[in-house]
């Protein structure tokens, strides 16, 4: 079995890229490191790939029945406390205790994008925002990747909710459809040529 290699890139940006850089907002910061991210990886390893989307299971995400309990963040008069952005507005991030996992100013799409993302959820599909719900929300999820890996093996006596019990209780479901998925297909790809 061929194990997979791994590689240290460094790599420096002039200090006129810096100063454009600190400029941007987070979205385009996010869009700048990907361009150089892809530029380097073409340049030292040939890559070379294509963008294309496929029908796979996926869950969406609606509003349940009974509305949302989320806070709107922007009108929250007990806010998590998270922390703040230099614009002293609050910064989207989560915070995971044992029991339970705390949002601040997450909007639905990044929701959406986190539940993909975290192994520990066991979803096991891509999730879509369906909720057509555009504001950032402060929710507490009684779940968290503690307690989920606990729930899966480590603690057999463990009554943790699952991640699906868990957003039923802030007015979110999950349910099972077939979706347009964006992937990323490798096309070519070969070994760093040296410096």
């Amino acid at each position: 079995m061929l194990l997979p290699q791994k590689y240290d890139i460094v790599a420096k940006m002039s200090a006129e890229d810096i100063t454009t850089f600190q400029k941007l907002n987070d979205d385009e910061k996010e869009q700048w490191i990907e361009a150089m991210l892809q530029s380097l990886l073409a340049e030292r390893f040939s890559l070379k790939l294509h963008h294309g989307t496929k029908q796979v299971p996926v869950y969406e995400m609606v509003v349940a029945k009974g509305g949302i309990k989320m806070k709107d963040s922007a009108t929250d008069t007990a806010p998590p406390q998270l922390g703040k952005g230099e614009d002293g507005k609050p910064l989207s991030t989560l915070h995971s205790l044992h029991y339970t996992t705390i949002l601040q100013a997450f909007s639905m799409a990044a929701l959406a994008v986190q539940l993909s993302a975290a192994p520990a959820a066991q979803i096991g599909r891509p999730v879509l925002d369906k909720t057509g719900l555009t504001g950032r929300y402060n929710f507490t999820l009684d779940w968290s990747i503690y307690s989920a890996s606990a729930a899966a093996g480590n603690s057999p006596t463990n009554d943790a909710p699952s991640i699906f019990t868990a957003l039923g209780e802030i007015g979110l479901k999950l349910q099972p459809a077939t979706g347009s998925y964006e992937t990323i297909v490798v096309d070519h790809v070969e070994k760093p040529t040296e410096n």
